[in-house]
């Protein structure tokens, strides 16, 4: 009699085999139903997972073991960490026109260098990050800072440059923090006579890797000049923009 009863123990086991959500009559192992139907997975939420940051689309990935995550498994990027225009304050000296943060090198030195704003960064893994930015430069023959935009007119060549340094745990840069330099650009300008004063554009990009943590970007900006000249440049006073994206 037990024999006969076997192939009946299994027709439970094989009715199962197929789940539908909205539907009796399900055509895979899993079917939801319905063209509004949708899935949610609390895990993968802002507020359990540290690659969601409750803002930007979080793209979901599948490991080896076929399981969803928003840990990317190839060299992409996972999400922009910060995206910022006009990262850096126009007028912070309330001027008569935007000079965003001015850098001096006077009649006594040939090369200055300065902070122009610093960005706190929070990383989730460790990670290589790419820091893309964009400054404006305005060049003046006199100090900014004193509400007078004095166009350069003796034709000499002038340097403005642009980097970044990385405070690694946001406890203050050391030596070996200082010592490196990312993402280094500059311009050179120069004016004659009869020259007007306006806003050059430069954009810069470097690549860190950081471990697991807070950091701190600090941005810099470099006057450079001849002997006997006064050079201001104000960094940031127009347009500029920064994106910062964290690859695994």
């Amino acid at each position: 009699m037990n024999v006969y009863l076997l192939p009946f123990l299994f027709l439970p086991m094989l009715s199962f085999a197929q789940v539908g959500i909205g539907t009796t009559q399900p055509q895979q192992d899993l079917h939801i139903a319905g063209d509004t139907s949708t899935i949610r997975i609390e895990s993968l939420n802002a507020t359990n997972n540290p690659f969601n940051n409750g803002i930007d689309l979080a793209p979901v990935s599948i490991d080896g073991f076929g399981n969803f995550t928003l840990v990317p498994q190839y060299n992409t990027p996972l999400v922009f960490l910060l995206e910022e225009n006009n990262f850096i304050p126009d007028n912070p000296s309330n001027l008569d026109f935007n000079t965003g943060t001015v850098i001096n090198s006077d009649l006594a030195s040939t090369s200055n260098e300065a902070i122009i704003i610093t960005k706190a960064i929070t990383i989730p893994q460790p990670s290589i990050i790419e820091v893309n930015y964009a400054v404006t430069m305005l060049f003046a023959g006199d100090d900014l800072k004193s509400n007078t935009l004095s166009p350069i007119t003796d034709a000499k060549s002038r340097t403005g440059e642009i980097f970044f340094r990385i405070d690694l745990n946001s406890d203050g840069l050391n030596a070996t923090e200082i010592s490196k330099k990312y993402g280094i650009k500059g311009i050179y300008y120069t004016s004659s006579s009869g020259g007007v004063a306006g806003y050059a554009y430069v954009n810069s990009q470097g690549y860190v890797t950081l471990p697991t943590g807070n950091h701190t970007i600090y941005f810099y900006g470099v006057v450079k000049d001849g002997n006997s000249s006064y050079t201001s440049i104000g960094f940031g006073g127009s347009k500029d923009y920064l994106k910062i994206r964290l690859y695994n």
